[in-house]
């Protein structure tokens, strides 16, 4: 298991966060900056050696050792620091890697009620763009500034040692500066995470538009969805023009800084060389020192620039490490501490409902003391209006949510006190969407059942009739599906997803309105392949159409959340109202008056 930097977790302060990433390259990062700061050196001393040339000049004495000096500095430092940028980078990938796996770990593993809260495309991108800010400012950033303020501070002493005059002059130049710089800097991070925002904004409104693409187009739709989509650009603009002024503003200071110090140095300079309290050659030098600062004090103010906006975008990070993970879906929830309790897998479990209450988030109950028992290896159906708790059923029974009161019971054992990957591994579910998988028809069928035989696909492929059309393929099972299965049929994506819950083998078959995109033929297939299943397994379905469950051993009537009634097509029929007219609604019974009964 990937695990994020327990900072993270824990929701501490952002800088923290952004030291831990550094944390576990501290050597490498450490071993960066000692070659910065030696080639920093190597420039720190080619004023002074440019001093001993002008000295040399003006006395006559010889300037080749001198100037061979001054050279080799220069060679120097160009290799140290192209060495440094490449343990640099290298470090950043690592870093930046890490942070991506530690926020795709945790993103695949939210839970349900998360995901149904957040867009895809603001999830996606924290994953790019926020760790991108991340990586720059745990390594880049900590080495600039750490370098940064090395080399000023070796720089001022020397300059001191030139003349304490002029350090003073440069010291009361750049403190101006610096005050009004660490008001600014603040600013910086506040405008990052503000663009972040919006950034996720957009990537929010793509993953709208593109997630629908044919409906968009089928509607006419792509002006309104762009104009939707451009506010959201619109939006990170404007949040971007925030961030790019205080840059902005920042990088003037740094400039104006260097010339202010230059011009002032340059002034009382002058004046002490006039009036001969200093050598000439000393002040070129102590100026050289202050055209030096430029590269320090740039170093220091992109590196706090970096910092401000790394902890802009770790707050977007550290949120999606306090965000609710299922930890207990990676194991195949095989430990003791089920004990015997579990079903063994020889005969299918029956399923039990126990007073079960659930309510999603500002929202009515959506099941209101739902009791009931389906025998191991039968076929039951969960029937209603709309809105009645089938589908809620489902997701509560592979534990996507977890019921605000009640038991749910599988094989005799409460599914809470076991591992969602214990249960999800004995259940298969067919959606009512169908999603299929990118990639080939061979990918999808197999995808939870990489070790089955190819008998056992070909059987499978038999019963839900996607034989025929595997024939008609050039490229049979490899054929590739497209994004989301665009490549084929409503019917074919709906016979594919059961081919894939068949492959499985599961101990109980969880269908939501799986024949619904079916014609007559395919359905009457599938019903088949379904009833085949039932001898092995225990079968649940979800279905509007009546006449796909009237050969269920049971049916389950529901409404408003509440069990109305169960029993067989035919005593439904005879016993509850509400079945029969959607039975009569059907063209399932006769238009005779129902047997009046109390629900």
């Amino acid at each position: 298991m990937i695990d994020a930097p327990s900072d993270i977790v824990s929701g501490t302060a952002p800088l923290r966060v952004l030291l831990g990433y550094a944390r576990p390259h501290r050597l490498v990062l450490s071993a960066t900056l000692l070659l910065l700061l030696a080639a920093s050196g190597a420039g720190l001393v080619q004023p002074l050696v440019a001093q001993h040339v002008l000295d040399g000049l003006g006395d006559g004495t010889g300037v080749t050792g001198p100037v061979l000096l001054l050279a080799a500095l220069v060679v120097v430092g160009a290799v140290l620091t192209g060495l440094q940028s490449w343990w640099q980078q290298r470090t950043s990938e690592r870093v930046v890697r890490q942070i991506r796996r530690d926020l795709v770990f945790r993103l695949i593993r939210l839970r349900v009620p998360e995901l149904d809260r957040r867009a895809p495309g603001d999830l996606i991108s924290r994953v790019t763009s926020d760790s991108t800010l991340v990586q720059n400012a745990a390594t880049e950033g900590l080495v600039m500034v750490a370098n940064g303020v090395l080399s000023i501070l070796g720089a001022v002493v020397l300059m001191g040692l030139v003349h304490a005059g002029l350090l003073g002059v440069t010291v009361a130049v750049l403190l101006g500066v610096t005050l009004v710089m660490v008001l600014i800097l603040p600013r910086i991070r506040e405008a990052v995470a503000r663009s972040q925002e919006s950034i996720g904004a957009v990537g929010a409104a793509l993953d709208r538009a593109l997630g629908a693409a044919r409906t968009v187009k089928a509607n006419g739709a792509e002006g309104r969805e762009t104009a939707f989509a451009g506010q959201a650009v619109d939006g990170a603009y404007r949040a971007g023009l925030v961030g790019a002024r205080y840059v902005a503003m920042v990088k003037v200071l740094s400039g104006v800084s260097i010339q202010a110090a230059f011009l002032a140095v340059l002034g009382v300079g002058g004046a002490l060389v006039a009036s001969g309290s200093l050598e000439a050659s000393a002040l070129i030098a102590f100026l050289l020192y202050v055209f030096y600062l430029a590269s320090p004090i740039g170093s220091l103010v992109a590196g706090l620039g970096m910092l401000q906006q790394g902890l802009g975008a770790v707050g977007r990070i550290e949120q999606v490490g306090r965000m609710p993970i299922e930890d207990d879906v990676d194991g195949a929830g095989t430990d003791g501490a089920v004990g015997a309790g579990r079903w063994d897998g020889k005969d299918a479990p029956p399923v039990e409902f126990r007073g079960v209450h659930f309510s999603y988030p500002d929202r009515s109950p959506a099941l209101r003391g739902i009791s009931f028992t389906v025998r191991g290896g039968t076929q039951s159906a969960l029937v209603g209006l709309s809105g009645a708790g089938k589908t809620t059923m489902f997701a509560l029974l592979q534990r996507f949510y977890e019921p605000a009161a009640g038991r749910i019971l599988i094989g005799g054992v409460d599914i809470a006190t076991l591992p969602r990957a214990e249960v999800r591994r004995r259940i298969a579910y067919v959606e009512q969407e169908s999603p299929v998988m990118a990639g080939t028809i061979e990918d999808n069928l197999t995808y939870a059942a990489s070790d089955v035989t190819e008998e056992e696909i070909a059987e499978v492929l038999r019963l839900t009739r996607l034989d025929s059309l595997i024939e008609r393929l050039p490229d049979g099972l490899r054929t590739e599906v497209g994004s989301r299965g665009v490549a084929l049929s409503g019917g074919e994506r709906q016979r594919l997803a059961i081919a894939r819950a068949l492959l499985r083998g599961p101990e109980v078959l969880l269908l939501d309105e799986a024949t619904a995109q079916l014609d007559a033929n395919n359905e009457r297939a599938l019903r088949e392949a379904v009833e085949q299943a039932a001898r092995r397994c225990t079968v649940l379905l979800i279905a509007h159409r009546l006449s796909t469950v009237t050969g269920a051993d049971q049916i389950v009537v529901l409404e408003h959340g509440r069990v109305r009634g169960t029993g067989t097509h035919q005593e439904l029929v005879e016993a509850d109202v509400l079945y029969r007219e959607l039975a009569a609604s059907q063209m399932l019974v006769g238009d005779e008056e129902p047997v009046p009964v109390t629900p």
